[in-house]
């Protein structure tokens, strides 16, 4: 028993958990290259995010440097953008990309971006769920309480959707931090190479978790119907 949901397990999560470490992988070796690559305007991270918000009314959005690598956000509870060292103070077409992304996220507030909105709703939801959803699963499942199995299963399902959800987020946040960067004449065309393998090797990442949770609502799913199946 134990060993043939462990290779279920296997079975449905190892595609998306490999795409996971080498989208990890990708963005590292990205961020890493082109962090050695210099900007010609000799502009920070925290100065294009500071034009960008400035340019798009935003002024009022303040620009922190936070710790952790590549841990940026923009956090719309207190309109605060958050830069990772690596970021905030550096000249490099990295620093620049990141930091017109996260810039991208605070015009997403500004405008009511809807995926945007959905998923700022979401976020109490998925933080109690990631937690509580595990406990309830398993609790129901060992000791047979379908109800109590089915509700730690809908907090999984929401965890996906929530992932489902990021990638328009992300992808609209790249899109436009890409025209913004070369429309405002804060990068050259020819400096937007980097840019673009930055941006496009973090959208991976985000397929990656949108990917593995929908596997392991999957896994759960085929888990709970593999029972009732062996008790008719």
């Amino acid at each position: 028993m134990y060993f043939g949901s462990y290779g279920l397990y296997l079975l449905i999560s190892l595609p998306a958990l490999l795409l996971g470490l080498w989208a990890q992988s990708k963005v590292r070796s990205s961020f890493n290259k082109y962090s050695q690559v210099r900007t010609s305007n000799g502009m920070s991270g925290s100065d294009v995010a500071r034009r960008i918000l400035d340019n798009n009314g935003l002024s009022e959005v303040a620009i922190k440097e936070t710790r952790g690598t590549l841990s940026d956000n923009y956090d719309p509870r207190n309109k605060t953008l958050n830069l990772s060292a690596g970021v905030y103070g550096e000249n490099s077409i990295a620093s620049a990309g990141v930091a017109a992304h996260e810039a991208g996220h605070a015009i997403q507030h500004k405008e009511a971006y809807g995926p945007l909105k959905i998923r700022s709703l979401m976020i109490p939801t998925v933080q109690i769920g990631s937690w509580l959803g595990p406990i309830l699963f398993f609790i129901g499942y060992f000791f047979s309480y379908n109800n109590l199995a089915y509700i730690g299963l809908l907090m999984f399902v929401a965890i996906a959707l929530f992932s489902i959800l990021t990638l328009p987020v992300e992808l609209d946040a790249s899109k436009r931090a890409k025209s913004i960067l070369v429309s405002q004449g804060i990068l050259y065309s020819g400096e937007m190479e980097g840019v673009n393998r930055v941006l496009d090797a973090a959208a991976w990442t985000y397929v990656a978790a949108a990917a593995q949770a929908v596997s392991t609502v999957l896994y759960y799913v085929l888990l709970l119907s593999g029972r009732s199946s062996r008790r008719r």
